[in-house]
């Protein structure tokens, strides 16, 4: 049976988020939320190894309590985290089984490949070992998901044509934004004939609370309708995906989620148009013109993430959220062994080499002064 055969709903529950108590996931609360979004009708949940706690959680609010062939389970291998051995990453699989309880996985996902990342599941032949698990019945489905170019997307489904779907990050907010390029990644996967799950649809919490110009933008549209839904939705009107994953925190959420997508049959010409004029009220919003070509990195003497300090700068700009655009700095910054923008010692090498003309110097002590 191939991926768009199985019955997959346009929700998937992402489990990464899930609601605490006292410093441990909620596994009341959970159970509850599993409750409401199985008798919605929907039936894909996504977990992860790497997802503290979660593999557990779901063992006991779902695998538990529900028939084996009522759901669909996914979760995710990353190689990348400190495995020096393929021992070690096929050990992650052995260890999600034992969480889970789960007996096998309907959806496998090779995690987060992209940049430096990729080369673990070449290295340790994971892309073999995957489709051998699914040959023992263990793995269902085999696919990837992906945080980076659309050339390297390209690259990755031109040498395993055998992946059956691929996981993006996709959202109205990030659809043209030329540090993610959304779209392009979208067209890339499609152009493979892959189905997507996408993930981040709200952007991480941020589009539940978009900037105030586009908030009044929807809400003029639909009064009573939640800035999160129109992301939803917008998510799940493109062709060709499978599940719209969205990591849902509490009863709330879920309840706002599962009005938006129960009975959702696409976007009506009306709703387009309204998520078009949002896009368009985003782009007037004054961000750091930055296109992450990175010919700026190729020429710093000090080595400066001067692409991931501007993505970590336009979030706060955006959403107002300090601590999420910390956490963007750190990941696009300092995971990359890159030093902060506090580091420069204002050569200006960099604008000569900028073909957008940033002022990239003012905007570094701009950035350092706002993030940190």
């Amino acid at each position: 049976m191939t991926v768009t055969e199985e019955g997959v709903k346009k929700l998937g529950f992402g489990l990464m988020r899930l609601p605490q108590k006292d410093g441990a996931i909620d596994i009341g609360q959970t159970k509850t939320m599993v409750d409401m979004f199985l008798n919605a009708g929907f039936n894909y949940f996504d977990t992860a190894w790497a997802y503290q706690g979660s593999e557990d959680a779901i063992r006991q609010a779902l695998v538990e309590r529900y028939p084996r062939d009522s759901y669909f389970l996914a979760t995710k291998n990353a190689a990348w985290i400190n495995c020096k051995t393929r021992e070690e990453a096929l050990d992650q699989f052995e260890t999600s089984l034992r969480r889970t309880g789960a007996g096998y996985f309907d959806f496998y996902l090779l995690h987060n490949l992209g940049e430096s990342r990729t080369h673990f599941f070449e290295d340790f032949d994971l892309w073999n070992w995957a489709f051998e698990k699914k040959r023992e019945g263990l793995i269902k489905h085999v696919g990837f998901s992906f945080h980076s170019t659309p050339e390297e997307l390209e690259a990755i489904l031109t040498a395993h044509p055998e992946a059956e779907f691929v996981q993006l990050q996709i959202n109205y907010a990030d659809w043209d934004n030329p540090a993610i390029r959304s779209r392009e990644c979208y067209e890339v996967a499609r152009r493979h004939g892959k189905p997507v799950i996408i993930m981040e649809p709200v952007k991480g919490g941020m589009l539940a609370t978009p900037p105030a110009q586009v908030e009044s933008v929807l809400k003029k549209a639909e009064p009573d309708s939640s800035a999160a839904s129109w992301a939803i939705r917008f998510a799940a009107g493109l062709d060709g995906v499978l599940t719209v994953l969205s990591g849902m925190s509490n009863v709330e959420q879920m309840q706002d989620n599962l009005s938006c997508l129960k009975d959702f049959t696409g976007l009506s010409d009306a709703e387009k148009a309204t998520i078009a004029e949002a896009q368009a009220e985003l782009k007037k919003i004054p961000l750091v013109p930055c296109t992450t070509c990175n010919y700026c990195a190729k020429v710093c003497p000090k080595n400066i993430g001067i692409s991931g300090t501007f993505a970590a700068m336009n979030c706060l700009i955006l959403y107002g959220d300090k601590e999420r655009a910390r956490g963007q700095a750190d990941w696009l910054v300092d995971s990359h062994g890159l030093l902060r923008a506090s580091e420069c010692i204002k050569c200006g090498r960099c604008e000569q080499a900028c073909p957008q003309h940033i002022r990239i110097r003012d905007e570094l002590v701009r950035a350092s002064k706002a993030l940190y």
